[in-house]
């Protein structure tokens, strides 16, 4: 389980394929504190350390042939920036959203407004799964950030990013055309499938 406060960006340094599997070799500073094993949240996508070389400051996660078509690793190549986030700790605070690191689908950039000294993106998503939908000032995760729904519609909504976390995520890489990962609120997900739930069972009534 992760919180979406990404602690820092990895650089894809290699990538290697084996069958339908894709090994990524990742940089970053906190590789020193890694361990096989670990879960963590890359774009908000959970994988497995399975190598570490920690004197050069990289580590190594293996995706299957699902993750790769359900989410938008399959546009990552060697310099890509990824978001990573390790699990959340029980003894610390919970600064974000509950996240489970299970992207349920990408989303398209539309549009990135400029406004006076912070960013809007528009993004917009293939709205076919009724547990697939956002609500202003709700939760969303995109690319493993944590941010509040601003504008929602269907098959479409809108964040607001503020300097910080535009320097400090890969979120200044994203521009129009550019595909995301989002996994939503899964509290929403779990009340649209109960209600889903009752409505089959009062129709058979």
């Amino acid at each position: 389980m992760f919180t979406g406060i990404v602690e820092k960006m990895a650089v894809v340094k290699q990538i290697d394929r084996e069958g339908s599997n894709y090994h990524f070799t990742l940089e970053t500073p906190i590789a020193q504190e890694l361990k096989i094993d670990q879960s963590m949240a890359h774009n908000g996508v959970c994988l497995t350390v399975v190598k570490l070389d920690k004197a050069a400051n990289r580590y190594t996660v293996t995706a299957m042939d699902e993750t790769m078509r359900r989410t938008n690793l399959k546009d990552w190549e060697v310099g890509t920036e990824v978001n990573i986030e390790r699990s959340m700790r029980m003894d610390g605070r919970f600064d974000g959203h509950v996240v489970q690191g299970h992207v349920d689908q990408t989303a398209v950039c539309e549009k990135v407004e400029t406004l006076d000294g912070s960013w809007k993106f528009f993004f917009r998503f293939e709205n076919t799964n009724r547990e697939h939908f956002t609500v202003e000032k709700g939760s969303i995760c995109v690319n493993g950030v944590s941010l509040t729904v601003v504008d929602s519609a269907p098959g479409k909504f809108s964040v607001a990013i503020i300097p910080y976390t535009f320097a400090e995520t890969n979120f200044h890489n994203i521009k129009e055309g550019t595909v995301v990962n989002i996994e939503f609120d899964v509290f929403g997900k779990y009340v649209a499938r109960l209600f889903e739930e009752y409505r089959k069972q009062q129709g058979n009534l």
